[in-house]
């Protein structure tokens, strides 16, 4: 259920165990309905709440779920997904085992009414075979070294909130706000809707994408709908300005694919967008599609757009569209070949493209020159670096210097310092550790000698799940008590953290929180302990700094 069920309901192995301790529990499954209509409705929710990090063949995020019914009686299973912070305060034998095993309890998910989670179970129910390739992995810490505190604390204020998108969390699905280059014009998106313009702390409607884009869809998934967008450095000159959107798979003929055999379940769309009057609060203008490619599942697509703010007008990087794309699933689906292209295609893959230009394999966007792989035999010209699985965002110093974050599979979370033509190690890694795509890749594995050849760029900084479950890094801070840091934190509890980059090979990292109406707390403490916080950051022309829920569709200012 999203990726923070990496610690869901659990493994056969460990509830088949606890279960012979209560023989007198009546036989699971006994009670769930196999009404059709039942089945199918629990399938439209399971996809759009679990399927991120749960599936039924093998262990992706979270682990193998079929059998599960069979084995764990009904009523626990729905208590456990309503409220499992409660299973836990009552010391519930089997919570105690999932958190001793995962370490970090999974939300809430108490907007499910009771019919949801018949239909959830219904559909759940379906798949009998027991799982048997599910088991506990080692209980054991491959980063030894904790996070400490810095005891920093900053004070923050609501400065607004999106409208409301949707009736359940997330409210508001914003991912990104960010100035118009060369303007104090602020921009943020809600990925249902579109990109509102922030107007005197207001957010007012910028382009209506949902409009525009009548295949426009932002379920299922946390990351689906409008992933990113990015203004050209030159939009007050020229209008131009970018988005990467989901449509359901077959919508169109994608210009980038693979096998058959593998289910299209959507789209990642690059649109460019060419404003009329660059000055209008409105957009009203023309649209092209640049680019269509095809994924398995809804995790893992194109996260971020970005253009180097640092280059410089008539420099080699200037006005060069950077793209992060994740593998879309590929791996989990059991097809690592596709993640592991070594740079012939684009998943798995940050590109580097020139939007104005014309020469790329269909015609609607430019190869630059400048690129590691451009006229390379074989290989893809937009690539910039590849081997990740989810690059989702993109940032630079104020030296140029180029960085990612990389969301990871099972283990580990890393921010990279990217550099040109290089391979960053997925799908045979996460983090400085060894996996298996073809095998059970939730398992990892310290590193033998030579490498295997694979010339691996490692990650700067790398960090276990035990500390967060899905990072996002934010910006970097020049002033205050953490001036000189870059600050990020975990996606899901908003846990803050912070290091000093800078020519350091392995900086030391800290944790730090926020004041907010005069009390000192977690963001996980703001939006009720078991809910996911969302956690993005967000700046302005000032370079004031901002947090941002998507949970609750509301915006904080850092205080600095």
């Amino acid at each position: 259920m999203q990726k923070t069920q990496i610690f869901s309901l659990v493994s056969a192995i460990v509830f088949s165990t606890l279960m012979a301790c209560q023989p007198d529990k009546k036989i699971p499954g006994e009670d769930i309905s196999s009404a059709q209509d039942q089945i199918l409705a629990g399938r439209a929710i399971f996809q759009n709440q679990c399927s991120t990090c749960h599936n039924f063949q093998d262990n992706a995020i979270g682990p193998n779920l079929s059998g599960l019914t069979r084995k764990i009686e009904s009523e626990w299973i729905k208590g456990f997904i309503v409220s499992p912070s409660s299973y836990f305060d009552s010391e519930d034998e089997r919570a105690l085992a999932l958190l001793e095993t995962y370490k970090t309890p999974m939300p809430a998910f108490g907007s499910l009414s009771e019919n949801d989670l018949d239909a959830v179970l219904s559909y759940m129910h379906t798949f009998a075979t027991p799982a048997e390739e599910v088991g506990l992995l080692e209980n054991k810490n491959w980063i030894e070294e904790g996070v400490d505190d810095s005891g920093i604390r900053i004070e923050i204020e609501e400065v607004f909130q999106l409208p409301a998108s949707d009736t359940i969390p997330p409210f508001a699905k914003m991912t990104k706000m960010e100035p118009v280059p060369g303007t104090n014009r602020l921009m943020i998106n809600d990925q249902r809707v579109g990109i509102y313009e922030v107007l005197d702390s207001k957010p007012s409607l910028f382009l209506n994408l949902q409009d525009r884009m009548e295949n426009l869809v932002s379920k299922p998934g946390w990351g689906t709908g409008l992933g990113s967008f990015a203004f050209h450095p030159d939009y007050k000159e020229n209008g131009f300005f970018y988005t990467a959107h989901t449509e359901p798979g077959g919508t169109a003929t994608p210009d980038i694919g693979y096998t058959d055999s593998l289910k299209v379940f959507m789209q990642w769309v690059l649109m460019e967008w060419k404003n009329d009057d660059p000055e209008s609060s409105v957009f009203e203008g023309e649209s092209r599609e640049l680019l269509r490619l095809d994924i398995p599942s809804q995790a893992h697509g194109m996260q971020e757009l970005a253009f180097n703010p640092t280059a410089k007008k008539g420099g080699d990087d200037y006005g060069l569209l950077y793209i992060g794309f994740g593998d879309g699933g590929t791996v989990e689906q059991g097809f690592a070949n596709i993640s592991d292209n070594k740079g012939t295609d684009l998943y798995s893959s940050i590109l580097r493209i020139d939007p104005l230009g014309r020469d790329s394999e269909n015609g609607m966007y430019g190869i630059p020159k400048v690129n590691p792989f451009y006229g390379v035999e074989g290989k893809a010209g937009e690539v910039y670096a590849n081997g990740f699985r989810n690059p989702n965002r993109l940032f630079w110093d104020e030296d140029g210097n180029f960085f990612a974050t990389d969301i990871g599979q099972h283990t580990i979370e890393e921010i990279n310092r990217i550099e040109p033509g290089k391979f960053y190690g997925w799908p045979f890694r996460e983090g400085t550790f060894e996996i298996n795509p073809y095998g059970n890749f939730r398992e990892i594995f310290p590193l033998k000698d030579g490498d295997g050849g694979l010339d691996v760029k490692y990650p700067l900084i790398q960090m276990e799940h035990d500390e967060l479950a899905a990072i996002f890094a934010g910006y970097f801070i020049d002033k205050g008590p953490l001036s000189g840091n870059l600050i990020f934190g975990d996606i899901l509890s908003g846990r803050l953290f912070h290091a000093d980059i800078s020519e350091k090979l392995s900086p030391t990292i800290y944790s730090w929180a926020v004041i907010f109406e005069g009390k000192e707390m977690t963001l996980q403490e703001m939006v009720g302990e078991g809910n996911r916080f969302d956690l993005k950051f967000g700046t302005d022309a000032e370079g004031n700094i901002y947090i941002m829920s998507k949970t609750e569709g509301k915006v904080f200012r850092l205080l600095l």
